[in-house]
């Protein structure tokens, strides 16, 4: 069975370009052509989404935002331009990865192609740590605190899975960025600082203990 993809643009053309191309390679296609179709059609649990930012009505921002309330799969921004603080609002916003139109179908096949491994990858593991107050369910994605739960996005707990599963282990912002957001992700490693700040106060709301400890000039280890 082939993975289910969601392709959200208000460019029609552009729509069946990609559903004709991802059709021929096996996907099953889901069509959307504005904010409020694409998070309609979110909730037939696609395997990925590609979603324009700049559509009428609910932006792709503000439908990414919402879809991550009950969607965890991987979703890449399709966007006519980029800069450093829509690349911060769009990873904020629960993106993955941005595809820069025009681009070339063979490239951004294989960007599909590296976050569905890396999601099939994530999906394998089905173990739960236990690291003081938290309980941390690498199968269900998410992580409670005294048996509340914490509400994260999915790059938020992707962070804390990294570091932790690998306790006292320092990590550079670099380091991090490319593990969590892949190495051929249009962005930087600044937005790493914002998503552990993130973390810390969620985490915080529910116990004062520290896990996530910045070490100076260094990175980030977690605390057993």
């Amino acid at each position: 069975m082939g993975y289910r993809i969601l392709i959200a643009d208000d460019e029609p053309d552009i729509v069946a370009v990609l559903s004709h191309f991802f059709t021929v390679k096996g996907y099953e296609v889901l069509e959307a052509f504005n904010g409020q179709q694409a998070l309609c059609q979110a909730q037939r649990a696609p395997d990925i989404i590609l979603l324009d930012i700049n559509m009428p009505g609910t932006d792709g921002l503000e439908a990414c935002e919402r879809m991550r309330d009950y969607v965890a799969c991987p979703i890449l921004f399709l966007t006519a331009r980029i800069e450093d603080g829509d690349k911060v609002l769009g990873f904020a916003a629960g993106g993955d990865d941005y595809i820069v139109k025009p681009f070339s179908l063979v490239e951004l096949e294989a960007r599909v192609q590296a976050h569905l491994r890396r999601e099939q990858r994530r999906q394998g593991e089905s173990k739960v740590q236990f690291s003081g107050d938290l309980t941390i369910d690498f199968a269900g994605h998410c992580c409670f605190c005294q048996g509340n739960l914490i509400e994260l996005t999915k790059k938020e707990f992707e962070i804390i899975a990294l570091l932790a599963q690998n306790p006292g282990q320092v990590f550079d912002r670099e380091r991090i960025y490319e593990r969590i957001w892949g190495y051929d992700s249009e962005g930087d490693s600044s937005v790493v600082a914002e998503h552990i700040r993130r973390v810390r106060v969620k985490i915080a709301k529910h116990t004062d203990r520290t896990y996530i400890e910045t070490v100076w000039g260094c990175g980030y280890k977690w605390i057993k």
